[in-house]
C-alpha cells in the first residue's frame, strides 16, 4: 500500500474526516511485522536526516495537529525519537503569551521554522489559530477567512525557500479518547497531562470536526500537503507517518556535500602520525 496516496488530502477533492474509520489498519495488523517495518524506516529517516544536515540547503518541517490525546507525544516518542538532535528540534505551542499575541498569529511560528539542513517538529502549530479560536468563537469569521490565505501564503513562502512541509492529522474517534484520557487517569506517572478541560473540550467535538474539516480542505496544497491518519491503532499510527516521512525525504533528495580536502594528503599524514613520525 502506497501510504503517502492513501491519506494525502487531495487539493482538487473534499475529504470528509466524519467518514473516516479511525480504527482501520489496512490489513496491518501483525505486531511484529509492524515493528520490523517501523524499525527499517527509523534507520532510512536516520540516514536522510544525516544527509539533510551535511548537504545544508534544505529543511524539513513536520506538523502533527490532533485532538487531545490523540498521539501527537506518542508518534514524536516513537517514529522521530532517534533523529539526530543536533539537527532537530521540536516545538510545542500552546496558548499565546501576552507579547505573542500582541503580534500577527504568525508572528510566533515564524521563528521556530526550519533553517537549512534542520528538522523541525510542531507539536501543535499555526493551525490551532483556524481551530481552537474558531471553535471558541474568538476569531470573527472574516478574519478566520484572512487566516487561512495567510496560511497557504505562508507556508508558499517556506517551500520556495527550500523547506519541505508534512502536515499530519492524527484522527482518533471520540470513543477512543475517552478511553486514553481513562488510561491516564489510571496511570499516576500522566496526571499531568489531564486536566478538566480536557473534559469541557469533548463538548465541542462536533465543531472541532468541522474545523478540521475546512483546514484540511483549504490548506491541503502540493507544496504543503495534509494527511489524514487513521490514528486509534497507535502501531499502525506510527508506521503510516514513518512510511509518509520517509518518502517525503526521499522525494527531498539530499546529497552529501562534494569534499574540498586533498584526501590523498591527509591520508599521507594520517599514516605518518600512526607510524609515530611527525607531520
Amino acid at each position: 500500500m502506497d501510504f503517502y496516496k492513501k491519506f494525502i488530502v487531495n487539493p482538487d477533492k473534499k475529504a470528509d474526516v466524519r467518514e473516516i474509520d479511525t480504527s482501520r489498519t489496512f490489513g496491518w495488523d501483525d505486531r511484529e511485522k509492524i515493528a520490523a517495518r517501523l524499525a527499517g524506516n527509523v534507520r532510512i529517516m536516520q540516514e536522510l536526516q544525516y544527509k539533510i544536515y551535511a548537504e545544508n540547503r534544505q529543511s524539513l518541517l513536520i506538523v502533527l495537529q490532533a485532538m487531545d490525546a490523540g498521539g501527537k507525544d506518542g508518534t514524536i516518542n516513537n517514529v522521530l525519537w532517534t533523529l539526530n538532535p543536533q539537527g532537530c528540534r521540536c516545538r510545542s505551542f500552546k496558548v499565546p503569551s501576552t507579547l505573542e499575541a500582541s503580534h500577527d498569529f504568525l508572528w510566533r511560528i515564524h521563528k521556530e521554522v526550519p533553517g537549512r539542513g534542520e528538522v523541525v517538529i510542531f507539536n501543535r502549530s499555526h493551525y490551532e489559530s483556524v481551530l481552537v479560536e474558531r471553535v471558541h468563537e474568538m476569531c470573527p469569521r472574516k478574519i478566520l477567512e484572512k487566516r487561512y490565505r495567510a496560511i497557504n501564503s505562508f507556508e508558499k513562502v517556506l517551500a520556495s525557500n527550500g523547506t519541505a512541509i508534512v502536515k499530519f492529522f492524527l484522527h482518533i474517534s471520540r470513543e477512543e479518547q475517552l478511553k486514553r484520557f481513562g488510561e491516564r487517569l489510571d496511570d499516576p506517572r500522566k496526571h499531568w497531562k489531564i486536566s478538566e478541560s480536557d473534559y469541557k473540550e469533548r463538548e465541542y467535538w462536533d465543531d472541532y470536526m468541522a474545523a478540521f474539516n475546512d483546514a484540511l480542505n483549504r490548506c491541503s496544497t502540493k507544496y504543503a500537503p495534509w494527511f489524514i491518519i487513521p490514528a486509534d491503532n497507535k502501531l499502525f499510527r506510527n508506521l503510516a507517518v514513518s512510511e509518509i516521512l520517509v518518502k517525503t525525504m526521499r522525494k527531498m533528495d539530499p546529497q552529501m556535500p562534494e569534499a574540498h580536502i586533498d584526501a590523498a594528503e591527509i591520508r599521507r599524514l594520517y599514516h605518518r602520525a600512526a607510524n609515530g613520525n611527525p607531520a
